[in-house]
């Protein structure tokens, strides 16, 4: 878990730099704009994960697909298990300690 200068935990969020690199928040305030603005974010990319699941399901049972329809359905639901992994990362790491 990453820390601020005072030790607060930092929120990862659910987008990253151009260069690919995580972004961080700190905050106090979880109502704060960009806070909501990532909560808003991690709704939307759930949702599009489970639509992405979904539409997959079938293609993939189906036995005459091509080779295209499966790759582009394999790049599609890694990018949502990726999305999905770093939304519970970030949620996990936002839990009270015990």
């Amino acid at each position: 878990m990453m820390r601020d200068g005072s030790g607060a935990p930092l929120r990862l969020l659910p987008w990253t730099t151009p260069e690919g690199a995580p972004c961080y928040l700190s905050t106090d305030d979880s109502r704060s704009r960009l806070s909501r603005m990532a909560d808003e974010l991690e709704a939307d990319l759930l949702d599009s994960a489970e639509f992405v699941l979904t539409q997959a399901k079938p293609l993939l049972a189906e036995m005459g697909v091509g080779e295209r329809e499966l790759r582009f359905a394999g790049v599609r639901l890694a990018e949502a298990l990726g999305d999905a992994l770093r939304i519970a990362a970030s949620r996990g790491a936002r839990l009270p300690e015990a």
